[in-house]
């Protein structure tokens, strides 16, 4: 089970209905649906009737687009609710709020498998873990590797900072908080996607968080605005430059591989296996999103 190509992924409020088509009809790679900390108390019943409605009618499967709903955490009297709401053909992943250990993902895994059963729905229900937590954090690779319906860990930064004082603009706790869950997520063989960026009247601020995920592996990023979307998906785009040097490192090891050379050198730099699987990751990138040079389409 794995992940679709999501450079953006835009939140609409599972209270908001007359959102979700247009949400999916723009530009972003994802939808995602909240049903938790968008939607008041007083509203989650009526947000999970109108979740349904939409799951359930043609509306909801677009090519080319993922749909994906976040329910409330497993300790909240809505989780079971949430699950019933949701679990349709049309969701292709679930994100996990607060998943703080192995045995959280396991017990919305199980969650799942109960309704695919009774609904038979044959594909799994890929599941998407959040990591906003001290202990989420410590123990995102063992969360990563819990059950093969995780696709991939999201950051949380609200969550994660606020309660222990973190400066959200202190770049460096971010890039550290960055780094380590990539770590978490890259030991399971998992993407890993960005947190959301609250202040939507800076979109500097949104393009350099965007691009430094990207530099540190990242695919993507979540956003609370449509005005966001444009900047994660071209924060995630490879450069016309990058995509360049890896055609010519593909090109070069390609024909090391067949004259039985190991080690070469490709623009003054050396390159070995490693460099060569990370240059056809961005080829093969480039490909989908269309943006190989006419010679190499």
């Amino acid at each position: 089970m794995t992940l679709p190509l999501i450079r953006s992924k835009l939140f609409v409020p599972g209270s908001r209905p007359e959102l979700f088509a247009k949400a999916l009809a723009g530009e972003a790679d994802a939808i995602s649906i909240d049903l938790e900390d968008a939607v008041s108390e007083s509203r989650k019943a009526e947000a999970r009737l109108a979740l349904t409605r939409f799951l359930r009618s043609g509306e909801a499967s677009v090519p080319g687009k993922t749909v994906i709903v976040r329910v409330n955490a497993l300790d909240t009297p809505h989780f079971e609710a949430d699950i019933d709401a949701c679990a349709w053909p049309a969701m292709q992943v679930l994100n996990l709020p607060k998943a703080e250990s192995a045995e959280d993902v396991r017990k919305a895994a199980r969650a799942l498998e109960r309704r695919e059963a009774e609904r038979g729905i044959e594909r799994p229900i890929g599941i998407l873990a959040n990591i906003e937590s001290p202990r989420g954090l410590r123990l995102a690779a063992e969360i990563a590797a819990a059950d093969p319906r995780v696709v991939g860990l999201q950051l949380g930064f609200g969550d994660l900072l606020e309660p222990l004082g973190i400066d959200r603009g202190c770049e460096a706790a971010i890039q550290q908080l960055q780094l380590s869950m990539r770590l978490a997520a890259g030991e399971a063989g998992l993407p890993a996607l960005d947190s959301a960026f609250a202040n939507v009247k800076d979109p500097e601020g949104y393009r350099r968080e965007a691009e430094n995920a990207r530099r540190l592996g990242y695919m993507g990023k979540t956003c609370i605005h449509p005005s966001q979307v444009a900047l994660a998906n071209a924060a995630f785009r490879p450069g016309d430059a990058e995509i360049e040097r890896a055609l010519r490192v593909v090109e070069a090891w390609d024909t090391a591989q067949r004259e039985g050379t190991g080690a070469l050198l490709v623009d003054g730099r050396m390159i070995d296996l490693p460099f060569a699987k990370r240059a056809q990751a961005i080829v093969a990138l480039a490909r989908q999103l269309g943006c190989l040079p006419a010679a190499n389409p």
